[in-house]
C-alpha cells in the first residue's frame, strides 16, 4: 500500500504546501543560470511537468516524529533509458535500480542522534511494455493502422519514463534532525542535480544538491 494512502495529511503537505518554497529553490539555483540558460523557467515548470533530464525532485515533510520522503526521477537518471527494457542487460539494470531504491539507507544518511528508524518504502515506475497488446489490436484492424500509429506516436511522445519513491521514517529525537545527506549521485550518476523542498517544525526550506554538495542543512 502506498505510504500516501496511509498518511494523507503528510502527503498533502509534501505535494501542496511545498509549492510555496519553489521560488526559494530557484533563487538558490540563480548562480547556475549563466551556465544553464532557461533553467529558471524549467524549475518553475516542473510543478506541472516534473520531468527534466538530470534533475531529481525530492520533497521531505516532517509531522511530529514522522519523516516522509517523496522522490520523482526521470528514468534516464536512474537507469539510463526511458523505455521498457529491450534486452536482458537492461532488465538487470532496472531490477538493480529498483532494489537500490527500495533501500533508502543507501540513498539518505540521517544524523544518528535523531534516532530515525526506517519503516516503509514504496517504489514505482512506468518503464513497462504494452506493445504486445497494441500489436494484437493492429492485427485485427488493418483499416486503422495509420490512425493507430499516429495516436501511439503522440502518446509515446508525451509519455516520459519516470520513477517514484516514497520513504517513511520514525524519529525518536526528531529535534536533532539538523541535516540530511544523500548518496543518490553515487548510485545514479546520470543525475546532475537534486532539488530538495523541506517542510517541518523548523519551517520551510529549499535547496539544490549536486555530486559535490550533497548535504542539506535544516
Amino acid at each position: 500500500m502506498s505510504i500516501c494512502n496511509k498518511k494523507t495529511l503528510l502527503c498533502l503537505a509534501v505535494s501542496g504546501s511545498l509549492f510555496s518554497v519553489s521560488y526559494a529553490a530557484n533563487a538558490n539555483d540563480h548562480h547556475d543560470h549563466n551556465h544553464h540558460d532557461g533553467e529558471h523557467h524549467e524549475s518553475e515548470h516542473r510543478h506541472h511537468d516534473a520531468h527534466v533530464h538530470g534533475v531529481v525532485e525530492t520533497n521531505i515533510a516532517q509531522d511530529g516524529d514522522h519523516l516522509l520522503f517523496e522522490i520523482t526521477a526521470p528514468g534516464a537518471d536512474v537507469v539510463g533509458f526511458e523505455h521498457a527494457p529491450k534486452d536482458d542487460a537492461q532488465k538487470q539494470i532496472l531490477a538493480n535500480a529498483v532494489k537500490t531504491l527500495n533501500n533508502p539507507n543507501l540513498i539518505f544518511t540521517l544524523p544518528e542522534n535523531a534516532k530515525c528508524t526506517f519503516e516503509e518504502a514504496h517504489v514505482s515506475h512506468n518503464l513497462v511494455n504494452h506493445n504486445d497488446h497494441d500489436d494484437h489490436e493492429h492485427d485485427h484492424d488493418h483499416d486503422h493502422d495509420h490512425d493507430q500509429h499516429d495516436g501511439e506516436h503522440h502518446k509515446e511522445h508525451g509519455k516520459h519514463g519516470e520513477f517514484s519513491a516514497q520513504y517513511e521514517y520514525h524519529c525518536e529525537a526528531i529535534s536533532n534532525l539538523d541535516q540530511i545527506e544523500t548518496q543518490w549521485f553515487t548510485h545514479f550518476p546520470h543525475t546532475h542535480k537534486m532539488t530538495i523542498q523541506y517542510l517541518g517544525d523548523a519551517g520551510q526550506k529549499a535547496a539544490s544538491l549536486t555530486p559535490k554538495s550533497s548535504v542539506i542543512t535544516l
